[in-house]
Order: structure tokens, then C-alpha cells, then sequence
């Protein structure tokens, strides 16, 4: 059986589903789903015996959430390839086509996002099968999935009637509107498209010399610029943002003849928004889903997703309730498609709230703010076993930490010192420090800050440390 090296990409920020998918956590993250994240689903669905070791592209910004999960899921990756900029979905494509050659020209790659929901695993490991010996003999397969609604929110694939397992594509629409949706649904040759495709590394090389070679020469100068950085490859910067910011549809799906299609019915879900999520969740007697603690009393068909509160719903229809510990959400389900428009404007009055949640993950754990006065911060901390903060020290403030649970390796104006359960350190004001969790189990502590400027950007770092640890 051929092998197949899947390309997961995970650069996406899902603006639709704001407030809980926020540029420095994204959807596909987020572990919404019996405890994983959709990127750990993808990752395990492409984890069978016809698979190779996955290539992920993704956003720099992603890379150790990238490499945390994969490390929960006992999974690593043949390449971790770090995009300095978004360019949509041609660029990626082209990148993993040049990977795969750099290995075999007739290497197969299954090019797929990171943030979709697949239920029925096992009828998209049929729809590889299918389509394995097609992308082997020079064609790029697109996989569609059977519509059971006139969905607006998707592109479609118009396929040529046959009865075959894999069908030639006549052409490629556009999200249409709700009138052409529902022509198309009674028509029955469309198909939503996945934004799934797979392809032989020789082929899709040929694709883009013919029909987008300013594409594939651009991303081939940012590979070879690129630079090593522990288990991650930084594309060149400068090259790669010359690169058109186009998606595969366009550069080459459209111009390109012969294109196939296979189409699948794995219960997919792209989870674009919020009513999304809805559709895809168990639901009670009167439709309503929570993902969080919740109450509905007269109302139907809603949404409650919460954080830290119970929410209540009294008396609605078609609601949407999302809560986060920094932003609250009320939506009818018929606006789920624009929420982007509020993220777009918190963007413009450059509001936090888009970017981090409270919350905020580090390669060594994470820190969430608890309360923030003038002069002062007080932030929970949680660090990793094996893992520590670098040598620093701040202009503007002090700090104190005391330790709730596990074991802190402190060291502070040269000075070592081991911390456990209700002890603390006093950092003064400059002082060089570090910390590190030497122990098996996570260190819970409380870090308070005070000083005249509470930032983080007031750390200066020794030369010689690991820029990548804080």
C-alpha cells in the first residue's frame, strides 16, 4: 500500500467562534470534544498504517501548543513548519508538495485542515482508500460531502453524474446564496467542498509551474531560507510574505483539468461558528445543548457555553449564550456567521479581548490574571515538571510567589533555594532570577507583581538564555 504523508494545517483563527477562540488559542485547540482538541482528532485520524508521520503547517505563534499536544496524544511529527505570516491555503499546499518531493517525487500527500469534525472515522479512512490509487496515477482528488441542507456557508463542487466511486469535477462555486443553495440541493450534483485534497508530490508541483509558478518559487525561497529552531522549521520571513495570499481553489483548483472528486458522507462538521457547535452536540427534549453547567426553562433550540458562571436561559428561542471569564456573547443562531464582524471591530479599537484569553499558555505552562489594581497584578502560575523560567530581571517591579502545590527550584540573585507547599520568595526590584519545577507534578503558585510600571514587557533577559522558554 502506498504510504501517505498527511499535511495538517493548522494556521486558522476562527473569528466566528469568539469569544473562546482567540488568536493565540484557536479552535482547533481547544479541547472541546470528550477532553481533545479537534488538531489531537485530526492527528489521531491520520495515525493509521497507511499514514507516514504527519507534516503540520501552522502559524509560529501556534508552535508549542503544536507540540504540546502532540506530545499528550504520544504522536511526532516528521516536520513542524511555521508560517511567519498567513497566505491561505495555496502556499501551504505548495509547501507540502515540496517537502513530500524532497523525499520521493511520487510521495502522496493528504492535505487537510486542522479545525473540522469528522464523527465517522472510519468512513473517511474508506474515502482515502478510494481515492489513493487516483492521486497515484497524477490526479489531485478533492473529497465533497453529501449535503442534507442548502447550506450558505460552504463552497460547492459540481461533479459530473456517474456511477462511480470517484467522479470527475466539473467546476468549483463559491459560497452561494440561499436561493442557489437550494437549487443546487435539488439538483443533486453538488457536493459541499472539504478543503480536503489529496495529491502526489510530482503532480501538484506540475499544477503550480503551469498555473501558479510566482506561488511555488516564492515558497520554495522561504524553505530554503528557512531556519531550524529546536523541533520547528521557520520559513524566511521575507520571502514568504512576497508569497500571493490566495487559496488552492483559486490558484490552482480552478485552472487545473482532470480534477477528481470522491465523495464521503463521515458526518462532517467544519465548526465554523457557534451554530455549528449546535448542530453537531447532543441536544435534550427541546433541542437546547450546554457545553458548561446550565439551566433552560422554557426556551429552545439554544446554546450555553460557559466558563466560570452558571447561566440561565428563561424564555428564549434560537439563542447562543457564550461565556468567558473576560467576554460574554449573546447571539440569535440565525447572526452566528456575523460574529466576525464584532471581532473585526474589537481588532479595530484593539482590544485584548481577540487575541488572549485571561489565561495565557507558555511553552513551560501557563499564567491567568486574578486581579489587576494600580501598581499591582496578582496572577495564578502553573509549571511543568521539567520546566522553568529564565534568567530575568525587572526595572519596574518586584514579586512575590508563594507556592499551593509541588516543588520550586528558585534561585535569585545567585542564590538557590528549594520551595514547597504555603512557602514564598520575595524577588526585589532588579534582582536576577529564574525557577524551575525539578520535581514530577505540576508547582501551583500565586505570583503578585507591584511596582510603578506592571508589564510584561519590563523583563530583561540574559543573552545567553532560550528566548523560546518565556
Amino acid at each position: 500500500m502506498t504510504a501517505i504523508i498527511p499535511a495538517i494545517l493548522s494556521g486558522g483563527f476562527g473569528s466566528r467562534l469568539w469569544p473562546l477562540s482567540r488568536r493565540a488559542r484557536p479552535k482547533q485547540f481547544l479541547p472541546l470534544f470528550d477532553g481533545e482538541s479537534l488538531f489531537q482528532k485530526t492527528c489521531k485520524r491520520t495515525a493509521g498504517a497507511q499514514f507516514e508521520a504527519p507534516m503540520v503547517i501552522s502559524n509560529q505563534d501556534h508552535r508549542f501548543l503544536i507540540g504540546e499536544q502532540l506530545q499528550e496524544l504520544g504522536m511526532t511529527a516528521q516536520s513542524i513548519l511555521l508560517e511567519p505570516v498567513g497566505r491561505n491555503t495555496a502556499a501551504p499546499a505548495a509547501l507540502a508538495a515540496q517537502v513530500a518531493l524532497a523525499q520521493d517525487a511520487d510521495s502522496l500527500v493528504l492535505l487537510l485542515p486542522s479545525d473540522h469534525m469528522i464523527a465517522d472515522d472510519k468512513a473517511f479512512q474508506q474515502a482515502v482508500e478510494t481515492a489513493t490509487p487516483v492521486a497515484a496515477a497524477g490526479h489531485i482528488v478533492t473529497f465533497g460531502i453529501k449535503p442534507d441542507l442548502a447550506h450558505t456557508g460552504y463552497g460547492y463542487i459540481k461533479f459530473v453524474p456517474a456511477d462511480e466511486a470517484v467522479l470527475s469535477v466539473d467546476q468549483f462555486v463559491e459560497k452561494p446564496s440561499k436561493q442557489r443553495a437550494e437549487q443546487f440541493l435539488e439538483e443533486g450534483t453538488y457536493l459541499w467542498n472539504a478543503g480536503i485534497f489529496m495529491f502526489s508530490a510530482k503532480a501538484m508541483r506540475d499544477s503550480f509551474l503551469r498555473h501558479a509558478p510566482e506561488i511555488w518559487q516564492g515558497v520554495e525561497v522561504a524553505r530554503i531560507k528557512a531556519r531550524q529552531d529546536l523541533d520547528f522549521l521557520r520559513l524566511d520571513p521575507q520571502a514568504f510574505e512576497q508569497v500571493p495570499n490566495i487559496s488552492l481553489d483559486y490558484a490552482i483548483m480552478e485552472k487545473q483539468a482532470g480534477i477528481c472528486c470522491v465523495p464521503m458522507d463521515p458526518q462532517w462538521n467544519d465548526l465554523g461558528s457557534w451554530r455549528a457547535i449546535w448542530e453537531t452536540m447532543p441536544k435534550d427534549d427541546a433541542g437546547n445543548t450546554a457545553l458548561s453547567e446550565a439551566i433552560f426553562e422554557n426556551s429552545t433550540d439554544c446554546l450555553v457555553y460557559s466558563e466560570d458562571a452558571l447561566v440561565s436561559v428563561l424564555g428564549l428561542q434560537d439563542v447562543m449564550v457564550v461565556n468567558t471569564k473576560d467576554a460574554l456573547l449573546v447571539a440569535a443562531k440565525d447572526q452566528a456567521q456575523a460574529v466576525k464582524t464584532i471581532v473585526a471591530e474589537l481588532d479595530r479599537e484593539g482590544r485584548p479581548e481577540t487575541v488572549q484569553h485571561r489565561r495565557a499558555y507558555r511553552p513551560w505552562g501557563w499564567t491567568e490574571e486574578i486581579a489587576r489594581g494600580e501598581r499591582f497584578r496578582v496572577q495564578s502560575m502553573m509549571i511543568k515538571p521539567g520546566q522553568g523560567l529564565t534568567m530575568q530581571r525587572h526595572i519596574h517591579r518586584a514579586e512575590h510567589w508563594v507556592v499551593m502545590s509541588g516543588t520550586l527550584e528558585v534561585s535569585v540573585n545567585g542564590e538557590t533555594k528549594y520551595v514547597t507547599e504555603n512557602e514564598s520568595v520575595f524577588v526585589p526590584l532588579g534582582a536576577p532570577h529564574k525557577l524551575k519545577n525539578p520535581g514530577m507534578i505540576e508547582v501551583r503558585m500565586i505570583e503578585v507583581q507591584s511596582g510603578a510600571v506592571i508589564h510584561d514587557e519590563d523583563i530583561l533577559r540574559e543573552p545567553a538564555e532560550d528566548e523560546n522558554r518565556d
